[in-house]
């Protein structure tokens, strides 16, 4: 789960850390956790602390953010009426993967060339890419709201 939805490269020894605490005793609170994981990874200069990246991807399992994503999307499309636009902030690389696969698989047609089955239905685009690369917050932004650094929008009409 850490290495899968947090993308930490430390994610082998922050989860073996963790189950070695958890032999010692129970982990009851998140500042427990919190702890367990700077003492196995520290933290170096001002950057961010090294559990958070661990509770983002405890947080994206359980909450199965990323499967609710999907389904979010297929329905929003489907609410959309011709010539609205669809605009979709991500401040996740693995969320905005998802954002970006979908928006380029709606926005081809789906047509099976004469010789080969290749698409059980065939379809038209049902979208069109309004920005082909995502729009990101500015430096002027991102210095008044740290929190935009990772934001990522991407913006599609339905045809």
């Amino acid at each position: 789960v850490i290495s899968r939805f947090g993308e930490d490269q430390n994610a082998r020894r922050i989860a073996k850390a963790i189950c070695n605490a958890r032999d010692e005793q129970r982990i009851i609170t998140t500042g427990q956790l919190a702890a367990i994981i700077e003492k196995a990874v520290p933290r170096y200069g001002k950057g961010k602390h090294p559990a958070t990246k661990t509770f983002q991807a405890i947080r994206i399992h359980l909450n199965d953010e990323l499967g609710q994503l999907r389904l979010a999307l297929d329905d929003v499309i489907a609410a959309l009426s011709q010539g609205a636009r669809l605009c979709v902030i991500s401040f996740h690389s693995l969320e905005d993967r998802i954002v970006k696969e979908f928006f380029r698989e709606q926005s081809k047609d789906l047509v099976n060339p004469p010789y080969d089955q290749l698409y059980e239905v065939e379809r038209k685009a049902i979208i069109k890419e309004v920005t082909r690369k995502p729009i990101t917050p500015s430096e002027e932004e991102t210095k008044n709201n740290p929190r935009a650094r990772s934001a990522k929008l991407r913006i599609a009409e339905k045809i």
